[in-house]
């Protein structure tokens, strides 16, 4: 998932490209064998990592006190969910993953709504009056038969519904979910050598310390939460890509992606350990297939609404901006929503991650805080809310702030060591407010403006 607020899974956006990409790979679905391991990537390239207090961050490793890796995580009542899943290694050949299936009919199921409600309008244009008027009268004459029709396949719909519905692993929110688990991670196994071919000049080598960093802070994530089935059954592989944004995304299948520009833009490594623990708990909610099958749930029930809407426009030019309105209420009341609350409870359960991993959760809040400073002084336009898949910076960083006595006592259950020192969303406060005073009436009117395009933040550290 992208921290930048841009959608990584386009698989079920309907973005051709994306097709095109999908049909090029072929069907290389192949399962991973689930054991609980941080693989190293076997890519190199070069590179050296300071945070941007110019101070290297794999010497911050020491100053973090945590428990062992070997240490037994500890247990509470909301994280022992048992389930059952088979895993298997896929045949060589076998036919196309269901998701994959559904991506690639999604736009001929739109071509043939759009053909069936234009022959529809075309039919009855073509009907001499006389044939209209028997018409209406025969549909006045079986309204309760139509009326009858009609609901029942609402019926079959809300049935559909209800019969797919799924706990959500360790929240146990209600959802729909369509594709079967199994079938969801061959695909992610496509997406992930899509990513490969993509970034395969910019791996950086298992060498490199922002490497060996990123692979302590999963390795120690997933060790410290290995009594939650989810994260246990899932092989954890490592890739740092030497990019310069800010962003970071699991795979369902345990690929983890961060790139170098997220590694300059945290503080610490307790900042590092919840956006990781944030990005782990996406995969581990299978956010992807969730957010997958309401898609295809709303695409199928929004095929009935193209078919009426190219069968009752008069001509295809308001039909077509009558489509356009149909999707941008779907994406503005459907998709965006319920992309944000898959973000919220993700912060929810990489917080608890990381509370088990006794990291000092306080500083989860003050990353969205710095990551709204560094917006406001680069000059990017602060849009809505509703209009992003992602919340706000400021209500991220709100909604941490009000999970944080929580995380705290479970961190404080794992008997995880005391948390010395200020407060780092007290020190970030304070220095804010020196930054406004000192910075009150101190601009020559020749003074040299620095680039506002690349700040120079000296962010607090825990």
């Amino acid at each position: 998932l992208d921290l930048t607020g841009n959608a990584r899974n386009c698989f079920f956006t309907g973005n051709p490209d994306c097709y095109r990409n999908l049909i090029d790979k072929g069907l290389r679905c192949i399962l991973d064998v689930p054991h609980t391991e941080v693989s190293r990537n076997v890519h190199h390239s070069s590179g050296r990592f300071f945070s941007q207090s110019s101070q290297p961050l794999g010497e911050k490793i020491p100053s973090l006190q945590i428990s062992s890796v070997g240490q037994t995580p500890c247990h509470f009542p909301a994280w022992n969910i048992q389930i059952n899943r088979s895993f298997h290694t896929s045949p060589s050949l076998q036919a196309a993953p269901v998701p994959l299936f559904w991506i690639i009919v999604k736009p001929a199921q739109k071509l043939f709504a759009i053909i069936l409600g234009r022959s529809i309008r075309n039919w009855w244009k073509a009907l001499p009056p006389n044939k209209r008027e028997l018409f209406k009268e025969s549909a006045r004459k079986n309204k309760w038969k139509i009326l009858l029709g009609v609901s029942s396949l609402g019926v079959v719909f809300v049935m559909f519904y209800f019969t797919h519905l799924e706990e959500t692993p360790i929240t146990g929110r209600a959802r729909l979910l369509v594709f079967g688990k199994e079938h969801f991670r061959e695909l992610s196994q496509m997406e992930y050598d899509m990513w490969m071919e993509q970034f395969k000049h910019q791996m950086l080598p298992e060498t490199d310390a922002r490497y060996q960093v990123v692979e302590r802070v999963v390795g120690h994530l997933s060790e410290s939460n290995k009594d939650v089935p989810q994260v246990s059954a899932l092989k954890w592989v490592i890739h740092v890509v030497d990019e310069p944004g800010v962003n970071a995304f699991v795979l369902p299948n345990g690929q983890v992606f961060v790139f170098t520009g997220l590694l300059e833009a945290v503080s610490d490594i307790h900042q590092l350990s919840f956006i990781l623990g944030h990005e782990i708990a996406h995969a581990v909610l299978e956010h992807a297939a969730e957010k997958a099958s309401l898609v295809h749930f709303l695409d199928f029930l929004s095929l009935i609404f193209l078919t009426m809407i190219w069968a009752i426009c008069p001509r295809d030019s308001l039909a077509v901006v009558g489509q356009w309105i149909q999707s941008k209420l779907q994406e503005f009341m459907f998709d965006r929503p319920y992309s944000r609350t898959l973000e919220a409870e993700a912060d929810k359960v990489g917080l608890q991650f990381a509370a088990k991993a006794c990291v000092d959760v306080r500083a989860s809040s003050v990353f969205w805080q710095q990551m709204e400073l560094a917006e406001t002084i680069q000059g990017q336009p602060k849009l809505p809310e509703w209009l992003s898949t992602h919340p706000s910076h400021e209500n991220r960083a709100e909604h941490l702030d009000r999970l944080i006595p929580e995380a705290l006592k479970i961190r404080e259950s794992c008997n995880c060591p005391s948390l010395s020192g200020p407060d780092p969303r007290l020190i970030f406060r304070l220095n804010m407010q020196h930054l406004l005073e000192s910075s009150k009436g101190r601009e020559p009117p020749n003074s040299t403006k620095q680039d506002p395009s690349k700040p120079k933040l000296d962010f607090p550290h825990t």
